[in-house]
């Protein structure tokens, strides 16, 4: 079983213009307003002196993989001190306003959006870990690709459809999603999807492994 201290470990075994943009962090004192880009390997100070933290992004929605996803993320991938970044995808629509900017003072409020509720629940289940919402409109594939380079993410978890014979017959939308994320990233993404209850675990896979099964 993998715990929450062995990321590392774990990872080394698999690497080989935004319209909409929102961001909220919380820390050991609450939410944090103010917006600051962190890189995907920052320097912070530790007992021993300086150590290395990561950076690790998941990209959420309303599904049930994407939220497991998540969970594995924050359980398996992120450790004491590095950032979860929860990036919630709006479709782009015509005629709406280029860009909101959510801030103490402003009339909108972030709880209207998943990934800031999801924050919570991340900030609550492992407070050790710090944990950013980020909202931002446009097309899906191009806005995680950007924000990876942007923000220098280290890890970028996705999760993963469950085969049906439909998607082995058509590919699906979201299968090339999947694919062109992992194969275009600039970063090590990996693709979770949660195993039935009779066999438990996790199939988790990379561009250099595929379906490689972690019970835990």
């Amino acid at each position: 079983m993998v715990g929450s201290g062995s990321g590392g470990s774990f990872l080394r075994q698999f690497s080989g213009k935004d319209s909409f943009n929102s961001s909220k962090r919380w820390s050991k004192k609450g939410p944090e307003r103010s917006i600051k880009h962190m890189e995907g390997l920052n320097m912070m100070n530790g007992e021993n002196g300086v150590v290395l933290r990561k950076r690790v992004m998941v990209v959420v929605d309303q599904s049930t993989r994407a939220k497991q996803a998540m969970m594995w993320a924050l359980t398996h991938v992120a450790n004491k001190g590095d950032l979860l970044t929860l990036l919630e995808i709006i479709p782009p629509h015509k005629g709406q306003r280029k860009s909101h900017h959510f801030s103490g003072s402003s009339s909108f409020s972030t709880s209207t959006h998943l990934a800031n509720s999801l924050g919570a629940v991340c900030k609550s289940c492992k407070p050790e870990v710090e944990v950013e919402a980020l909202v931002i409109q446009g097309p899906r594939l191009h806005t995680v690709l950007s924000q990876v380079k942007k923000l220098e993410v280290s890890v970028l978890v996705l999760g993963q459809r469950k085969p049906s014979l439909i998607n082995c017959l058509f590919r699906s939308s979201s299968k090339d999603f999947v694919e062109q994320c992992i194969n275009n990233a600039e970063c090590l993404t990996l693709t979770v999807r949660k195993q039935s209850r009779d066999l438990g675990g996790y199939l988790i896979s990379s561009r250099w492994q595929k379906n490689f099964w972690l019970l835990a």
